[in-house]
Order: C-alpha cells, then structure tokens, then sequence
C-alpha cells in the first residue's frame, strides 16, 4: 500500500528530464504529478475505511456472540444450580424416609415383642383368674359356674371421658380413667369419682348380676411421685383397692363377687410416647368374667 502521509512521499523529478522541458511546461508537470498522488491517496482512504467499517461490524457481531455465549453460561449455571438444589432435597427426603422406615421396623419389632408378653401374660392372668375362682369357692363355699354366652350383651356406659365397654377375648373390660376417679400421683378420690364408679357399676350389675367382677389397676409408664409408693404396681393396686371399697360400701356387689388385681403399666392399650397414650393407659378396669357366682 503506498503511503500517503504527504508531499515528502513524492519521488523527487529526473533533473534530466526536467532539463528538456521548458519551465512552464514543467510547472504543470509538477501539478499533474501532485493531483496523481492525491487521487491515489484519496482511493486509499476509501479502501482503509471500508476495511475500518467491516472490521467495527465484525467485533461487533463477535461482541453480540460473546454475551449470547454468556448468556447462555449464566443461564447453565442457573439450571445446574437448580439441579443441584433438587437433589440436595431429594437426598434430605430420601434419608427422612429412611429414618422413619427404620423406626417403624423399630416399632414393629417392639409391637410384637409386646405382642407375645401380653399373650404370656394373657394366659397367666387366665391361670391367677382360675386359681383366684378357686380359692374364693373355697373359702365362701359359693359355687361358681362358666357362663359362654357372656359376651352377648355390652353394658352402656355414657359417660364423660369413659369409653365404651370393649370385648376382650372371653372377658368384657370396662376402663375408668385414673385421672377422672384420683388426685394426680395417688389413690385419694375424687369428690365426684364415687358417682363415676357407681354409675358404672349399675349398669354391669343390672346386665350381669352374678358374674365375677375383677377390679384391675393399671398406670402408665411414669414412675409415682416419691413418697407412698414404691412402684406402679402398689400405685395400680392402691386405686383397684380404693375402687373397690366404694363398690363394697355401696352394696353394689358383694366382696365375694369381687377380685383385685394390680398391673402396675405392663398392659399398655396405646403408646406411652405421648401424654394423651399415657392418660389412657392410667385407668382401673371393671373386668366381667365369663363366671358367676352364686348369691347365698
């Protein structure tokens, strides 16, 4: 490309040449010789800037590419962040569920655990029932007869807190709550418990006036308050002992009629984990047996 900085860039006249021209004739040698370095110059430009042009376009549409890829990076981190997030709290859900399947193998193991003490203790508290049957025919000389049709007919007890008779294998249990029958930690009654036990036991007498009646303790899992007691079981047999006087003093049924067993807190009906399965665990139960007993 020549350069056309200025007049300097001129190659300097062949003095020989010059010599045979007239000095007019020079002078306008030189002129043209000047306007065809200009010209030349000015068709430069024009290439330099058409060139200058097509280079700002392309950086430009290069700069345009450069945000759209960065753009699109942002965009890609966002997403893989996104799915990064996801399964963070799929991994957090996943190990909730597993922790919650291994409790509940947990329990289950535990369910049937219990599930086989009860059935032991089941069966011996059928055998301590018999042994108990015995030795009152014994003592009173009352005979007492099995009675298989027990089951026919449930008492209907309506009252607050007090739920429906329930079938129990060959035995149908009545629950009173503890906390509706005592004063918290003890056996002491209530003012109104004598009503709530008597209530009850009108309605087992008027349906099964001769059937033996087991008055069964039972509390929850917490230890009694220091003092008294030493154990749950004296706790429970304290409160069967104390709702059975009530039913003895009312003449409701008659002592021989009556058996009193304390079971401490080994017969759970619902969880201990909680205070309202702890409430329902707490109670003395009105046990009907399949035998009677008969009046002298």
């Amino acid at each position: 490309m020549r350069n056309c900085a200025g007049p300097t860039s001129l190659r300097p006249p062949n003095r020989r040449l010059l010599a045979t021209v007239s000095p007019v004739a020079g002078v306008g040698w030189m002129v043209a010789l000047a306007l065809a370095a200009v010209a030349g110059c000015a068709g430069n430009s024009m290439v330099m800037k058409g060139q200058l042009d097509k280079s700002r376009e392309e950086q430009l549409a290069l700069s345009r590419q450069k945000e759209e890829l960065q753009n699109r990076a942002t965009r890609l981190d966002r997403d893989n962040q996104d799915l990064m997030n996801q399964l963070t709290q799929s991994k957090q859900r996943t190990k909730i569920l597993e922790d919650q399947l291994n409790v509940l193998r947990e329990q289950l193991v535990a369910s049937n655990a219990q599930l086989a003490r009860l059935t032991d203790e089941k069966k011996n508290t059928e055998q301590k029932v018999q042994a108990l049957t015995a030795s009152l025919q014994r003592q009173t000389g009352t005979p007492i007869t099995p009675n298989s049709s027990l089951l026919q007919t449930l008492p209907t007890i309506n009252l607050p807190d007090v739920p429906p008779p329930r079938r129990d294998g060959d035995v149908i249990r009545v629950e009173l709550p503890a906390h509706r029958l005592f004063e918290p930690g003890g056996n002491r009654l209530r003012p109104d418990a004598a009503a709530i036990i008597l209530s009850a036991a009108k309605e087992i007498a008027r349906i099964y006036p001769n059937q033996i009646i087991g008055v069964e303790g039972h509390t929850d899992s917490d230890p009694p308050p220091a003092g008294q007691w030493q154990n749950n079981h004296q706790l429970s047999v304290g409160r069967a002992l104390a709702v059975y006087d009530v039913l003895v003093a009312q003449g409701r049924f008659p002592a021989s009629q009556l058996l009193v067993v304390g079971h401490g807190g080994n017969h759970p009906i619902f969880s201990n984990a909680t205070p309202a399965g702890k409430q329902r665990n707490a109670r003395v139960e009105l046990v009907i047996y399949p035998d009677t007993v008969g009046r002298q």
